[in-house]
């Protein structure tokens, strides 16, 4: 008959101890004196782990701690955003002010009329919805032939290897340094020649307009899209060569769609460039008829005691609205677009 052995020290009454099983880990039993560690109870419903210590409660900080910790980049942001945003505010009060000066409008939105509205669009010597026909018809068609000379001029510089490639490349680059304002004697001598024997691009036209904007944009397109277009692996171009794809099928079935960003930056700056520009469509275009917006709305201005400040605000206002919806529809593409070529190239 086995008689009852003691149970060990630490241990209870009746547990048998022997070999632990096999893969199972041995914990060793404390010893005799040494105090079992309790782990506190967690209150169900704290939503911590069973076991798990609560953390010392974070000291609360000060305003003034907070303010130095990042506090200030919000006041920084609220006065960048109040100094944007006052000169469209003070515009959009001189639109719907009866006085018609921008002197009366000190106080905002102090008398509200559409006075100023319904001249601009109802007077027959100014014809406002005609200019900006015309202003979107020369932005319109300079974006698109901006956006395709640009892209094949980059897509050359990208992907073939020719003789005098480096040189073409620093010759835009150099050319982009003198300031268009050196080339305005010669255009203007130049538009007057082709005007005799193609008057459509010579003076007076709308196209010979959009013919200046490609010439002079086609530089630092170039540039901004030979980035983009080092960043598309050639492997794949090679991979459609031995497929049986020519150049072109890869250029406008691969490589475009793959630089769609860069091409949207491109064109929308380019639409913004020729839809503001002021000085060069003042010398190449002289019938009323075929002004453009910001040649159209210096008209009110221009006659000395005879400004109309708040038709002309009512005018800049209407002509904001096709960049800031371009803006609002493009925005998902600007930034890659900008910042895509920027790290190979």
């Amino acid at each position: 008959m086995s008689t009852p052995t003691a149970p060990p020290p630490g241990g209870r009454p009746g547990h048998r101890t022997g070999p632990a099983a096999p893969g199972v880990p041995a914990t060793a039993a404390p010893s005799a004196g040494t105090p079992a560690t309790v782990q506190p109870a967690t209150p169900p419903g704290s939503g911590r782990p069973p076991g798990d210590t609560p953390r010392a409660p974070r000291p609360r900080l000060t305003a003034g701690q907070r303010f130095a910790r990042g506090g200030w980049k919000h006041l920084a942001a609220i006065a960048a955003c109040l100094f944007a945003l006052f000169p469209l505010v003070y515009a959009l009060s001189a639109s719907l002010s009866a006085s018609g000066s921008l002197i009366g409008s000190n106080r905002l939105f102090s008398d509200v009329t559409g006075a100023n509205y319904t001249n601009l669009l109802g007077d027959p010597q100014n014809p406002y919805l005609t200019w900006f026909g015309n202003s979107l018809f020369v932005s319109v068609t300079t974006a698109v032939g901006t956006v395709l000379m640009g892209a094949a001029a980059a897509y050359a510089f990208s992907r073939f290897r020719f003789r005098s490639r480096k040189g073409g490349l620093m010759a835009l680059l150099i050319i982009q340094m003198f300031p268009q304002l050196l080339a305005f004697v010669a255009i203007f001598l130049l538009l007057f020649a082709i005007s005799e024997v193609y008057p459509f691009l010579g003076l007076n036209s709308r196209l010979g307009l959009v013919a200046v904007y490609l010439g002079g944009a086609l530089g630092a397109n170039t540039f901004l899209m030979y980035g983009f277009f080092n960043t598309i692996p050639k492997d794949l171009d090679e991979a459609a060569e031995i497929d049986g794809a020519s150049h072109a099928q890869i250029y406008w079935t691969m490589i475009l769609p793959l630089v769609t960003p860069i091409l949207v930056v491109v064109g929308m700056l380019s639409f913004i460039a020729s839809f503001s520009d002021f000085l060069l469509a003042q010398i190449v275009l002289q019938d009323p008829d075929k002004y453009t917006l910001a040649v159209g709305l210096y008209q009110f201005v221009s006659v000395q005691f005879g400004e109309n400040w708040g038709v002309f605000t009512a005018g800049a206002i209407l002509a904001a609205v096709p960049v800031v919806a371009q803006f609002l529809f493009l925005q998902r593409y600007i930034v890659s677009g900008l910042t895509g070529g920027a790290v190979k190239g």
